[in-house]
This record gives structure tokens, sequence and C-alpha cells, in this order.
């Protein structure tokens, strides 16, 4: 390990490849540790919500932003940071990154109120776009190409599992000490991780192209304005002019993004990857079993706190099982994703993730623990089929030393897609919600029935002290939440159903090949672009 410590950035550029086993492990582990940070930071928060809305009084939406405010920061930063690590160092680039999330983590320990919050959130997401690309692609630029899967999935598998440890890890430190006590970790481990961070080698792309600026500045917009839209959903609703209006923006200017780079030397992206049927594959398996994931961590943590009375940690336990399957799947994908391709692999997992979320239906007021745990691990095995091959897919059509850019995709996808299923299942989940209940309503007083509509967390506020009405309305409003959580956990299940139907036909199987109609139907529109724009003969690597 001494001989990562004394060497230079530029002499590691070149040797990266050539470390002993045991440097290479010690990587990983630094990565897996790098990864997991990023991650728990996004939902440790989400239990704290309570406390913090308490100490600080912070309005409803004010609580969403300092949750969201960090991964809408991460999600538009990915592909810049992932750039600027590849071309300036990989390992300065998780530096810079962690002393920016420690110094953020460190600021609401000493100024405390909401808005204050909200901005420390932002600057510590803008922190973690530059950790989270380069975890990865310091791990695909060390390890040769014959163990790089292995590598990926065990990287893969901690990512995966990284969510249900930051609700274990927030779970825990709230039953003993207040909210402050989680940026106390954040900045403890942050410290930590910058200190483990220089025993490792780094890497760079050795042509140190010049980074694509219009391009960095054109994806980081349109992937916020385009998130920031989808973020406020389920509050304004998909039908207000501030919901569309800032999605529809987002995917124009992603399309603009999309002509610039192709006419650029050196692009920030090279946009005729997706034409691959591999890099298409990992990345939109990725943004959908994320989508499914946390859509459905959103509807069941108020569902196991609200209707079945867990307290934080035990609802952090209780998803403890997704975690098994996860780790051991994404570990043996090398065995197994070889044997049986990436369409069978792929399209299996996403299919397993909709019939586990469609199994919630037998979910009831009083369901014992067994109930949720079955659809549970039928989820997370489709989870564990999809973590690995989907990231191996996005990295390795990608030339070695893009990896940063690459690891990027792979992160920003995940960030859409957390977003996306979030969104949709807070809008069904609210609209479901109200309409069921207001049937129940009418003969309670117009300041009643608009506080129990809100949500069922207020609803249960208002029953506490309304008498012997109290009762009557906690079961009501207890009932429209179960209806509507299988109704939001069906609409998840469909899309999802229908992305695994998608992966079906276009990825390519064991052979490495599409169907055949795929095929001809794709050969035949490359030609036909490649007449139009014939600077795309120089296909993408």
């Amino acid at each position: 390990m001494v001989d990562t410590l004394t060497r230079s950035d530029k002499t590691t550029d070149t040797s990266i490849t050539d470390l002993s086993t045991r440097a290479r492990v010690w990587l990983l582990a630094v990565a897996c540790i790098g990864v997991s940070l990023v991650i728990t930071s996004m939902v440790a928060l989400n239990t704290a919500l309570p406390d913090i809305a308490a100490e600080t009084s912070a309005t409803q939406t004010q609580l969403t932003w300092v949750v969201d405010g960090y991964t809408l920061v991460l999600a538009c930063l990915l592909l810049p940071a992932g750039a600027l690590g590849d071309r300036y160092g990989r390992r300065g680039a998780l530096l810079v990154g962690l002393a920016i999330f420690t110094l953020a983590s460190i600021a609401p320990l000493i100024f405390g109120g909401p808005i204050d919050l909200i901005l420390a959130r932002a600057v510590a997401g803008a922190g973690a776009a530059f950790v989270m690309p380069a975890t990865l692609s310091l791990l695909t630029a060390a390890y040769p190409k014959a163990e790089r899967n292995k590598a990926v999935g065990i990287w893969a598998g901690i990512a995966g599992c990284s969510a249900v440890i930051g609700f274990m890890g927030s779970g825990v430190l709230l039953h003993f000490w207040s909210w402050q006590s989680i940026f106390w970790a954040f900045a403890v481990a942050g410290i930590g991780m910058f200190i483990l961070t220089w025993t490792v080698a780094s890497s760079r792309d050795q042509e140190a192209t010049p980074l694509d600026w219009p391009g960095a500045v054109l994806i980081g917009g349109a992937v916020a304005i385009f998130v920031f839209g989808v973020v406020e959903a389920p509050t304004r609703g998909w039908t207000h002019p501030i919901v569309y209006g800032c999605m529809a923006v987002g995917v124009v200017m992603t399309a603009v993004f999309a002509v610039v780079e192709l006419r650029r030397i050196h692009p920030l992206l090279d946009v005729r990857l997706f034409a691959r049927p591999d890099f298409t594959t990992g990345s939109v398996g990725v943004t959908f079993f994320f989508l499914a994931n946390f859509g459905f961590f959103f509807v069941s943590m108020q569902y196991m706190q609200l209707l079945l009375g867990y307290s934080p940690l035990q609802t952090a336990l209780a998803l403890g099982p997704l975690m098994v399957p996860v780790l051991l799947l994404s570990v043996t994908t090398p065995w197994y994703l070889p044997r049986l391709g990436l369409r069978l692999v792929v399209s299996t997992g996403l299919l397993l993730i909709a019939v586990g979320l469609f199994c919630t239906r037998i979910l009831e007021l009083d369901s014992p623990y067994v109930d949720i745990a079955w659809p549970l691990l039928i989820m997370a095995t489709g989870i564990g089929l999809c973590t690995a091959p989907t990231t191996s897919a996005i990295m390795g059509a990608v030339p070695d030393e893009k990896q940063g850019v690459a690891s990027a995709v792979n992160d920003t996808t995940r960030e859409i897609g957390a977003a996306i299923g979030i969104a949709v299942a807070g809008s069904v989940l609210a609209a479901q919600y109200s309409q069921q209940l207001q049937l129940h309503l009418a003969a309670l007083p117009e300041t009643v029935r608009g506080a129990a509509s809100n949500s069922l967390a207020e609803a249960l506020e208002v029953a506490a002290r309304l008498g012997p009405q109290g009762a009557q309305l906690s079961h009501f409003a207890q009932s429209a939440f179960l209806d509507a959580m299988q109704t939001s956990l069906t609409v998840l299940a469909v899309i999802t159903a229908v992305a695994a139907a998608f992966i079906a036909v276009w990825s390519p199987g064991r052979d490495g090949k599409q169907l055949r109609f795929v095929r001809q139907l794709t050969s035949r529109s490359s030609a036909d672009a490649a007449q139009r724009h014939p600077a795309m003969n120089s296909a993408a690597r």
C-alpha cells in the first residue's frame, strides 16, 4: 500500500493498472465506502423530517427541499463532474468532492434555520457529484477486464444496499440523539473518507482533451430543470404549468445537447453510444429499477410507520431483507451473466420487481411482517439481477479513458429514476388518498376536512384531538391510505413491467446480438442517419 502513497497523479495515470492485488482490494473498499456515503446521505434525513420540522418550524415545502435539494444538485452536476475527473484526475475529483461534502455537512451544526439547511444540502449534493462517479471510474481503470465485472458487481451491490443502510443508521442515531447527530455522522464519515482517499492511486484520461463546457452547461441545466419539475409534481400536480413546463424544457434542452454533442470534436458524452444496445439496456434498466425501488420506499415506509406503528429503526430493519439477494446476486454476476445474457437477466429482474410490487396488494391495515417480507424478497431478487449487470453494461460500452463520464451516466440515470419514482408514487398516492377520504368527511368541519385530506399523518393528528369521532376518522383515513398505496404500487408495477418488455425486445442476448427484427430495424435507421449526417460514420466506440 505504501507505493500508492508516494505516487503523483501523473505517475499513477500510467501505473494504476499495475497495482498489486492487495492495492486493488483496498481501492475497492475505499470506493464502496465512498458510494455508500453518497447514497446514505440521500435518504438518511427522511426519518428526521418530523424532528427538523418541530425544531426549525420548517414548512412542508421546505422539508421537501431539505431532502430534494441534495438530489437535484447531485443529478445535474454528475456528468460535468465525471468529465472533470477524467481530465484532471479521479482521485483529485474524489478529494475535492469529499472536502465540499464534509464542510456542507458541518454547516447545519452551526446554522440551523430551514433555509440554511436547504443551502447546506444543495452544497453537499455538489460535493457528492464529484465523489460518486470517481469511485466507480477509479475501479474500472484499476481492474483488468477479466476481473472488472466482479469489482463492479461488489460496488453496485453496496450502492444498491446503501439506501437501507442509510435508513438503519439514521434510525439508530435518532433513537439515542437528536437530528443533528446525522450531520455529525456525515461530517465524521467525510473526514475519514478524505483521509482514506489519499492512500489510493489515481487515474485520468491520457489524451487530456478540452472539457466541453457548452455540453456541460446544457446537460446540467436540462437535468436540473427536468428533475425540478418532477420533484414539484406531487405537490402541484402533473398538470401544473411549472411541472409540465419544466419537464418539457428539460427534454428540449436534452435534445439540443444531443445535437451539439454530435458536432463537437471532443464531446462531453458521445450520444451515439445510445445506439449501442448494451449501453441503452444499462441506462434504461438502471432508471427503471431505481424508479420502482425509491417509489416503493416512499410509500412503504409511510405504511409501516403510520399503519403498522413501526418506529424509524423498526422500519429500516423491516427493509433489511432487501440487502441479502442484492449483495448475493451482485457479487455472483460474473458467473451467471455470461451464461444467461444481458437480455434475460435484466428483463427477468425488472419483471420480478413488478411482480413483487403487485403482490403488495395483499397487505391489510394490520398485516403481519411475513406479508411484507415475501413480496420484498421477490423485489430484492429482481433488484439484485438488475443492479450489477446494468452498471457493467454501461461501463463496458465506453473506452477506459472515459470511465468517469460513463460512471456519471450510470449515476445520473439512478438519480432521475429515483426522482421520477418518488414523484409518480407520491402523486398517485396523494390523489387517490384525498379522493377516497372525501367520501367519509362530509359531516366534519371544513378545517378538519382540509387537514385530514392533506396526508395520513395530518389525519391521525386531527383524529387524536377529535374525541369520539377521532377513532372513526382514523379508521377511514387508514383505509383510504391503504387503497391509495395499492393503486400507487400497481402503477409502479405496470411501468416496470413495460420496461421489462422493452429490455426483452431491445437488449442483446447471450451471443451479444439483438433479436433479428430489431437488428434489421436499427441497421436501416443507422444507414439512413449516416446518409443524412456523414459525421456519424465515425461510430461510437
